[in-house]
């Protein structure tokens, strides 16, 4: 059957992304957790009052790095919260289908980037 005449993935199809889905979940909320531990600590070794003169330099540095932990920690989460989104998909059987063209996404988009809800042609009429 030709891709185009499908309307829908089928549930074989659907059990393939599910676990690539997982997989990638799973490492995500690892990534994530990792992101947390490196905001909490507060990466203090004892030496304030061996560095008085690096002092106001740490903490600029330390600021900045809760800043960019915090974005990456913020995406990260927005990362895990498609991807259970994708996963519903899976469960209502409307995973990949564009929500623009109602076409089926490629294959190999979605194996890529499995929480994609726009065929390459819906995202390119975005531009």
């Amino acid at each position: 059957m030709a891709q185009d005449l499908k309307n829908r993935y089928s549930d074989k199809e659907l059990e393939e992304f599910r676990k690539i889905i997982t997989e990638k979940m799973e490492k995500a909320q690892q990534q994530l957790e990792l992101i947390e531990s490196a905001y909490k600590n507060d990466s203090n070794n004892g030496t304030d009052d061996t560095s008085p003169t690096f002092k106001a330099f740490d903490e600029g540095s330390e600021v900045m790095s809760k800043e960019a932990n915090s974005q990456l920690a913020i995406r990260q989460e927005k990362f895990i919260r498609d991807l259970k989104n994708a996963l519903i998909r899976i469960e209502n059987k409307t995973y990949g289908i564009c929500r623009v063209t109602g076409k089926l996404i490629n294959p190999e988009r979605l194996k890529l980037v499995p929480h994609a809800t726009l065929s390459i042609e819906a995202k390119n009429m975005q531009k």
